[in-house]
């Protein structure tokens, strides 16, 4: 008994641990955006700056964000956006004088879901771990 325990603790030790890193996002939109091609994440990231505002058959985009604090929202500026909170606060105090409002906030995951089913046009993000009924995956972040 002593001999498996060993081996159980030289291997815990000498392993490297899983380090903790962003979860897999699923990028996530009405059916009625028709059928494209999976988006970059620079597609991605036009949307949701509004370089994009609608869809190759014509209907406008409807982006939706997490609320700031969301760690998925977070997770999603970094890697999509490629920026931080504070430089992308910035950005919507300009894009407020262009008439530009940012996109709609949903303040959970199945909100951002249950929005994402119901308004043609939207566009959404959520963590891989939530089925995505209802919605068609246009795409994923790493």
């Amino acid at each position: 008994m002593i001999r498996p325990l060993l081996v159980l603790a030289i291997l815990i030790t000498v392993l490297p641990l899983q380090s903790s890193s962003a979860e897999q996002l699923l990028i996530i939109a009405n059916p009625s955006v028709g059928d494209i091609a999976p988006l970059s994440l620079k597609e991605v990231a036009a949307i949701y700056l509004l370089r994009i505002t609608a869809w190759p058959n014509g209907a406008h985009i409807v982006p939706v964000n997490r609320e700031i604090a969301s760690e998925v929202r977070t997770d999603f500026t970094a890697a999509v956006l490629q920026q931080d909170t504070t430089s992308l606060a910035a950005y919507w105090n300009a894009m407020h004088f262009q008439g530009k409002l940012p996109p709609v906030v949903q303040e959970s995951e199945l909100a951002m879901l249950a929005f994402v089913q119901r308004v043609p046009g939207a566009v959404g993000y959520i963590s891989a771990d939530t089925p995505a009924v209802g919605v068609k995956v246009l795409g994923h972040v790493d």
